[in-house]
């Protein structure tokens, strides 16, 4: 019966560390409700013999669940069609009948979608993120980033073009547009010195 204990023992050592790892990943007020489920999940194990490395397995589970959250609020992004930009009832998760596909296809959406809010400005990704995947109000967005209304919406708004556009350049198997990259939103700024000075 020591496997269990091993588990927990990782746990308990790591807490801060992933307290740490799934504030990256969602937002702060839900980062103890993920903390607590990975305490949860690891109780729940089967085959605890099996699992080489507690923390490892610990800090992966942490990561999967703080993922899992992020999933179950882009969901509603997908299901509603709620990316402005999207014609209404085109939706970019494609509808499979077998569900392993289907799960294959909503993984594979998923991590594209991540990289196109990755490769965001900051503030944008950060505004954009909170709007859309975690349904802030404007006016919450304001309070939690300390900005004006005009900027928040600027920021959502060019967010949403910017995935919107992301998302159709990957799935249409084509390079992205200019302009975008998968680093940071910029590429082919012509701002400052870069560029042909004569």
């Amino acid at each position: 019966m020591a496997e269990p204990d091993r588990l927990i023992d990782a746990y308990l050592a790591l807490r801060e560390q992933i307290a740490h790892l799934v504030t990256r990943i969602v937002p702060p007020k839900e980062v103890e409700d993920v903390v607590q489920e990975t305490y949860v999940r690891i109780c729940r194990v089967d085959h605890k013999e099996a699992i080489r490395d507690p923390r490892s397995y610990v800090l992966r589970a942490a990561r999967n669940l703080a993922l899992d959250h992020v999933k179950r609020s882009e969901t509603r992004l997908t299901a509603g069609t709620d990316m402005d930009g999207l014609p209404p009832g085109e939706s970019v998760l494609p509808a499979e009948a077998d569900p392993t596909q289907a799960r294959v296809a909503s993984d594979e959406e998923f991590a594209l979608f991540c990289e196109a809010v990755r490769s965001l400005p900051r503030q944008c990704r950060r505004a954009f993120v909170l709007k859309k995947v975690y349904g802030y109000s404007v006016k919450e967005i304001m309070a939690e980033m300390d900005l004006g209304q005009p900027t928040v919406e600027t920021h959502i708004v060019n967010g949403t073009k910017r995935c919107v556009q992301f998302l159709r350049a990957r799935q249409q198997g084509g390079s992205l547009p200019a302009g975008l990259s998968s680093r940071n939103g910029r590429r082919h700024s012509s701002k400052g010195r870069g560029g042909t000075g004569a």
